[in-house]
């Protein structure tokens, strides 16, 4: 089973083993030292380190800001995908606004910071090649469960006031179909607002161009659960990533349902995915001509990547490599800190503990950390609003070995961690069913270590509320079976967590294991 002083004397004793390498290898090399300046050969060899403050602890903040008419839950209509209500950490910043475009632009373009290029080629990007027109009339697929896709090759123009994408097929044979399309990851969202695609047939006039353009155009809408990170990620950043990336960032994205918050807080990642100035297709003034445009975002599944659903056959490690690619975070090559750090004989794991706000909390959080430390942990601390400077916390997740908490939105902040660290995943009760759906089977395809820890009825809340005969407690099953709604209610909106620490030791060894 394992316990703290043993787990504490397998850090010490690990300490200890690089002590004695580290006074071996600086021996060794004084000696290989001397014979090479002795021999005019000698040349230095840097090594660096790095150096991280902690602050206060992280909070996974458990209010979202509702934005517009969207509601920052998750929508009923998604049980078959074992959707999870959760609460958002991060809150929309109101007061950043769009510049206005170029002249002969036209409409409201949102500015992407410039940076530096940061194309390592580790994300798995695929060459573009331009689209060639088809033979057919159907350049719309409604088939997907999750997402609708509408792909022009050819005259596409795009007409932003009215939410229009009129395609010119060549030669103009069809019957002048129409699709109207939710041009996002998560076709089920009833205000999400909708994109009109039209092919044109012989008797009907194409507009003007007003704009002209020789780069690819992607038309989407955001809005949907964003203010959540979760959902950031799985419904927005994800799935731009699978439809976008191809363009190795020579593409123009045009977006109805803005919200230029949400591109301020992730303006890194927009600017890997696009060189060019972002559109507000509501506001846009224009007739944009277009060589291609794809209307709408592919999406496979809920923060994750089907490899072999194409086009491009993405995984979620090119993901993770894109990710850190667009924060300038060190490459592949590089160890976990606790690895890579050689200079420092007394470094501990570090361990990101994320604290929840309002549900599923730590009720006993001095003791889980008194417990991290027992165990040999540096626990990172770092400010409760870990939104406030998304540069900034993404360097200090990187500083980490491993992130801990509860099952919430916070842990899909391990898309910033390195290669081989470790998600400790601890699980409420009652909600098994989709852990690993949600948590572990993204930790792992982004190459990550997966540490899942279910606690037991007497560590949750749920349990001196209700007492042990009652469904929520006997028959987690049976809640389940009466709908999400109630899963919602019990597991998710009224539990909080009591961690008992003894039980949990075995969890700890196991993720020091992976560590050290």
């Amino acid at each position: 089973m394992g316990s703290p002083k043993a787990a504490k004397s397998m850090v010490k004793h690990r300490i200890c083993r690089r002590r004695f390498g580290t006074l071996f290898a600086a021996a060794l090399v004084a000696a290989v030292v001397a014979l090479v300046v002795f021999s005019d050969l000698f040349a230095q060899d840097p090594n660096a380190s790095s150096q991280f403050n902690t602050l206060r602890p992280v909070r996974d903040v458990s209010e979202p800001t509702e934005i517009g008419q969207s509601p920052n839950k998750e929508d009923l209509a998604t049980v078959t995908s074992d959707q999870e209500l959760d609460a958002g950490n991060s809150e929309p910043n109101q007061d950043f606004h769009g510049t206005k475009p170029a002249a002969g632009e036209g409409g409201t373009a949102t500015a992407v910071p410039a940076q530096g290029e940061r194309s390592t080629g580790e994300s798995g990007l695929v060459p573009y090649t331009r689209c060639t027109p088809g033979t057919g009339t159907t350049v719309c697929d409604l088939s997907n469960q999750r997402y609708d896709i509408c792909e022009l090759c050819g005259d596409a123009r795009t007409i932003g006031q009215s939410s229009t994408v009129m395609y010119v097929p060549q030669p103009r044979t069809s019957n002048g179909k129409e699709w109207s399309i939710p041009a996002q990851s998560r076709k089920s969202l009833p205000w999400i607002k909708k994109v009109t695609v039209k092919l044109l047939n012989a008797s009907q006039l194409e507009p003007s161009c007003t704009s002209r353009h020789s780069i690819p155009a992607v038309v989407f809408a955001l809005g949907g659960f964003t203010g959540n990170i979760w959902h950031d990620v799985s419904d927005v950043l994800l799935p731009l990533f699978l439809t976008v990336h191809q363009f190795d960032r020579d593409v123009q994205l045009l977006i109805t349902n803005n919200q230029p918050w949400f591109i301020k807080k992730y303006s890194a990642i927009f600017h890997r995915l696009t060189k060019h100035k972002i559109i507000d297709f509501d506001t846009d003034n224009q007739i944009r001509c277009y060589p291609h445009v794809i209307v709408g975002l592919r999406s496979h599944r809920d923060f994750g990547i089907d490899p072999n659903a194409g086009p491009h056959n993405y995984t979620m490690l090119d993901f993770r490599f894109f990710i850190r690619e667009s924060y300038g975070l060190p490459g592949s090559e590089v160890d976990i800190p606790y690895r890579a750090d050689k200079d420092d004989p007394e470094r501990k794991p570090r361990i990101m503990l994320i604290e929840r706000g309002k549900t599923r909390r730590f009720m006993n959080a001095p003791e889980v950390l008194q417990g991290l430390d027992w165990f040999g942990f540096e626990v990172v601390k770092a400010d409760p609003r870990i939104d406030s400077n998304l540069d900034e916390f993404v360097r200090l997740v990187d500083s980490c070995d491993a992130i801990m908490g509860v099952h919430g939105a916070g842990l899909t902040n391990m898309v910033f961690l390195r290669s081989g660290a470790v998600l400790v995943h601890i699980v409420p009760y009652g909600i098994e069913f989709m852990a690993d759906g949600f948590y572990g089977a993204p930790a792992r395809d982004m190459g990550l270590r997966h540490v899942r820890y279910s606690i037991s009825p007497d560590e949750s809340t749920l349990l001196e509320k209700y007492g042990w005969n009652h469904t929520v407690i006997k028959d987690p099953e049976a809640i389940r079976n009466s709908g999400w709604e109630k899963v919602g209610e019990f597991y998710m909106s009224a539990q909080d967590v009591v961690l008992n620490m003894t039980r949990f030791g075995s969890s700890l060894l196991k993720a020091i294991e992976f560590i050290v």
